[in-house]
This record gives structure tokens, C-alpha cells and sequence, in this order.
């Protein structure tokens, strides 16, 4: 890796210890510059578990990106650094079929003196800081957490009440990449992906973070949450360059598509209110 294109990608100006407070800089720093962009599914595009490809869309052409390259990028950088970092697996889910989705997330456990620490750059919504993999309460930006043991191989993380995925499950052995990249390849062809059926991209802000679903940006803080419809696929394009950092025109190919997907989830909501 080209470890000072990504200090510059990620404004650091020096290299951080491999410590606590190294990794929690290395995380604060890394979430603040770089979005979670689910562009290129929604675009046709492939996307990949490699990591110079990675590198090449992230840091180079200053894009962003979602589980797999951002924890991929960001877990490659800690092990150039001298972080005991290993790859592990995640299970987004909202049944309880763990199975059918396990390595739909790449997460990182990282080592340190203090402990086992679960390092997740790529949750689109998730807590600011690395932590504990210990079973228990904790709050990071001012938001509540917990974690969870489930077994002796499996955690559970639930996140807080404002954000999206409301957990997941995690198992810090090394993960088997095979699954990793055959999950990847499914998510980003398969109908019943969300990143498929939707436009997705969050970005982490001083004091807030700011998530696109389709048409609707919300704002989450602490305090609540603020929600704006976008009107044009004109201010599509200008919300990504403004508010998320990414310059991607094209996007606007992608506006009937999201009205209908936008329609199709108001309708779904009224039925269920119907019945």
C-alpha cells in the first residue's frame, strides 16, 4: 500500500502508534473523509474484495465504499501500520436464518494491549469508534450501544435505536474469503439485495450522519433525526458532491429508478398500515 496516499486521503498528517488511540484516530479519521457509497451496484458496475482495486477506487480516484472496501482498505492500512488486525466475518441479518447471511459483512478484530477490539468502518451506519469485544453496554458520539455473547464463536452487536442495521452478528476467527467474495458477488446481482434495490450512501459529518436512502437524506444526531425529500435527479447529483464528497454525474441516469423504488416502498408502508 501506498500508506501516505491514504494519510492524504484521510487528512492524517503523521503516523499514528499501533495503539488504542492510534486506532481510534485511524477510525475517526477514516470515517470522516471517506463515504459509505453503494453507487457503483446501483450503476451496474462491479465491485470487488481485492485490494488494489480497492485502493484504486477509494484512494485514487477518491470515491467511496461499502463493507467490504472500506474494512478492506481500512484493515490493509492497519496492518501496514503494525496493527495485529485479522479479517473477520459478519452476519447482517434481521431473522434469525444466520446462516443464509454470513460474510454479507466483513468486520476487523484488532489485537492490542488492551484486549480484542472490533474495528467496522464499513457499517454504513455504525458507532464512530472501535470497541471492546467484551459482552456489555457502551456509547460512543453520544449513542448507546451493546454487545453480545451469543456462543463461543459468535457475538451480537446492536446498534443504536436511530440507525440502520439495527445489529449484527460477528465471529472474530479469521474469515474464509471464498464466502466473503461469493457473498460479495451475490449482493451486487441478486433482486432481493438492498443494495440492488436501492441507492444507499452515508457519510459521517462532526457532529451528525448523513444518510441517503433513494429520494429521502436523513440527518442523525444524538438529539433526533431530520429527514429532506430530494426533488430532481439534478439535486441527486448535488447532494452527492455537496454533502457526501462524491462527484459522480452519471448518477443521474440513476433518478427514475429511485422514484420508483421511492413509490414502491410508500405503497408497502400504506398496506401495512391497512392491514
Amino acid at each position: 500500500m501506498d500508506i501516505d496516499a491514504y494519510f492524504d486521503r484521510i487528512g492524517m498528517k503523521r503516523r499514528p502508534p499501533a495503539t488504542l488511540a492510534g486506532l481510534t484516530a485511524l477510525h475517526h479519521a477514516h470515517l470522516l473523509a471517506i463515504p459509505y457509497d453503494g453507487l457503483d451496484i446501483q450503476l451496474g458496475r462491479p465491485v470487488t474484495i481485492e485490494r488494489p482495486a480497492i485502493f484504486d477506487k477509494i484512494v485514487t480516484r477518491r470515491r467511496g465504499g461499502w463493507c467490504y472496501e472500506m474494512n478492506g482498505l481500512f484493515g490493509w492500512a492497519l496492518g501496514e501500520l503494525g496493527f495485529a488486525v485479522t479479517r473477520a466475518t459478519g452476519a447482517v441479518t434481521v431473522s434469525d436464518n444466520r446462516d443464509a447471511n454470513i460474510g454479507n459483512h466483513l468486520v476487523l478484530r484488532v489485537d492490542l494491549d488492551e484486549g480484542a477490539y472490533l474495528a467496522d468502518v464499513g457499517l454504513s451506519h455504525g458507532p464512530r469508534d472501535p470497541f471492546p469485544i467484551t459482552a456489555g453496554d457502551f456509547a460512543s458520539d453520544g449513542f448507546a450501544y451493546k454487545v453480545e455473547q451469543l456462543d463461543g464463536r459468535w457475538w451480537r452487536f446492536h446498534n443504536h435505536s436511530l440507525a440502520n442495521p439495527p445489529a449484527f452478528d460477528f465471529d472474530i476467527s479469521p474469515a474464509d474469503e471464498s464466502v466473503l467474495a461469493t457473498r460479495c458477488e451475490e449482493l451486487q446481482r441478486e433482486s432481493w439485495s438492498p443494495f440492488v434495490q436501492n441507492l444507499i450512501c452515508t457519510r459521517f459529518t462532526d457532529d451528525a450522519v448523513l444518510v441517503l436512502l433513494g429520494r429521502t437524506l436523513t440527518t442523525i444526531k444524538a438529539s433526533g433525526k431530520t429527514e429532506h425529500l430530494i426533488a430532481s435527479a439534478d439535486e441527486l447529483v448535488s447532494v452527492l458532491s455537496t454533502r457526501f464528497g462524491l462527484d459522480v454525474p452519471e448518477a443521474a441516469a440513476l433518478w427514475p429508478k429511485v422514484c420508483k423504488r421511492h413509490e414502491a416502498i410508500l405503497a408497502q408502508r400504506a398496506a401495512a398500515a391497512a392491514s
